[in-house]
């Protein structure tokens, strides 16, 4: 009796997964994906449907941007940056045009006179890092996807002790999922110092089907609202250390200094009101008059599950649909989307010449098998793609032509675009790009290049494990 109940109840939970599928699927795509996991896996394909692909951006969770104090701080900054944006002129049509979409989609305009340092080594990003949060006199506000016990999260402990006897306000917001092995005896440590420590999108009780698939993958530190860091990076030792066959990550990250570090506040601002539930900083002596510090033109985009628009995705098809001459792409998880991916079939057939550079191992079976699932068709398109062995590729980089380059943590998968918040700095600038375009060409030089012939005849056990992994890609 107790068995036919179960096979009752599954049945009903079957038929009401299909029907929510079937009513509310995105993306016909994605939507037959969950289908068919539903009715081939049974029980786990309707829990990991109730988990992962259920849209719950209109819950609870999400309406914190339609509290008045949150409408209120919108309002109030939009109008202002939309009067400083009229200011700032971009060298052609092609800058103009994104600059414009991102502005249109998250608010936060091109801001011209910041000083930017591209970082690109481990050991030397977080000594910089460091330096600066040894500088800072008011405030030190820090932001993580991965905040991972070891050397590293010390130093990071040891110089917020030191600031805070100084009288300096420190506060942290680390994510769920990305930290999960974050032992609660640190936590408790930073908040002995007077720290404020708070968890994004926390797995409590009753929220935990709510939360656990939208995390927060943002990296920023802002240090007395006048400089900034965000890219790629998180607090692990894995960046100066060889823990596993992957060896060293490498990844890209930026320092910004000028007005654009205020966009970059705001995004951590709101975060952390989300999180802590009552502090808002959308002060003065938060958010300071920022002078002009170099001649960088630089912008922010920064895009979630409560965004209105999917601005990581818009930007990434912006880039690709107006250029004319080069895109250089590095990234951990390159899943293109069909419109991702049909943007950069129609440039590379507008003779724009496409290069791809991403890990030659990974640390997701699905993930690596559903990439390189893409890799045959673009090879036949005459797009050049690189796999770098001797390290972890963790960069999330694209560069247009030779004069915009966006460095961040966006990937180019369904999740960095729908499901995950992100922050990308986008940089109007021919030196940087020049600079970034040179690195990223060694890379490549040094990386191994696919050849089309020879990835067409790979072992018919490689395709059977793409075939797999790309039909999990909408998932993913």
């Amino acid at each position: 009796m107790g068995f036919i109940i179960l096979v009752t109840l599954h049945v009903l939970l079957i038929l009401l997964s299909l029907f929510h599928i079937v009513l509310y699927g995105s993306r016909p795509v994605k939507s037959l994906s969950w289908l068919l996991l539903v009715i081939l896996l049974p029980f786990f394909g309707v829990m990991f449907y109730i988990v992962f692909g259920i849209s719950r951006r209109r819950s609870g969770i999400f309406r914190l941007k339609e509290t008045r104090k949150r409408l209120a701080y919108d309002k109030k900054y939009r109008n202002l940056d939309e009067v400083e944006a009229e200011d700032i002129h971009l060298p052609n049509a092609k800058n103009e045009k994104l600059a414009r979409l991102i502005l249109n989609s998250t608010s936060f305009p091109v801001y011209d006179g910041n000083k930017v340092d591209v970082l690109l080594e481990g050991k030397k990003t977080f000594d910089i890092i460091f330096q600066e949060m040894e500088k800072a006199t008011h405030f030190i506000h820090i932001q993580y996807y991965i905040f991972e016990e070891g050397d590293l999260l010390n130093r990071v402990y040891n110089i917020c002790k030191k600031k805070a006897a100084e009288g300096v306000e420190i506060r942290i917001l680390y994510d769920a999922i990305g930290s999960f092995f974050l032992r609660k005896k640190k936590i408790k440590k930073f908040r002995d110092l007077g720290a404020n420590i708070y968890t994004t999108m926390p797995l409590h009780y009753g929220s935990f089907l709510f939360t656990l698939n939208y995390r927060n993958h943002r990296k920023i530190i802002i240090i007395d609202g006048k400089v900034g860091f965000t890219g790629g990076v998180n607090i692990s030792d894995k960046y100066i250390r060889k823990f596993s066959h992957l060896g060293i990550w490498d990844d890209t990250h930026v320092r910004l200094e000028g007005p654009v570090v205020g966009s970059l506040h705001k995004v951590f601002i709101k975060d952390y009101y989300f999180a802590s539930n009552y502090e808002n900083l959308c002060r003065e002596e938060y958010l300071p008059r920022l002078e002009k510090f170099g001649d960088k033109k630089v912008q922010i985009v920064a895009s979630g599950p409560d965004s209105i628009h999917p601005s990581i995705m818009q930007q990434y098809l912006t880039m690709i649909n107006l250029s004319e001459e080069t895109i250089y792409i590095s990234n951990p998880y390159f899943i293109p989307n069909s419109a991702m991916l049909e943007s950069l079939r129609i440039a590379a057939l507008r003779g724009v010449k496409i290069k791809i550079l991403v890990p030659k191992h990974s640390d997701s079976w699905l993930a690596k098998n559903s990439m390189f699932s893409f890799f045959q068709e673009m090879l036949s398109l005459g797009i050049e793609i690189y796999l770098q062995e001797t390290a972890f590729l963790h960069s999330k980089l694209i560069i247009v032509d030779n004069d915009i380059t966006s460095i961040g943590s966006g990937n180019f998968d369904h999740r960095s675009f729908e499901h995950n918040f992100e922050t990308n700095a986008v940089i109007y600038d021919t030196t940087v790009t020049e600079r970034m375009q040179k690195e990223f060409l060694e890379d490549c030089k040094n990386g191994v290049q696919l050849n089309y012939d020879q990835y067409q005849n790979r072992k018919l056990t490689q395709k059977l494990s793409e075939g797999i992994a790309r039909f999990f890609s909408p998932l993913l």
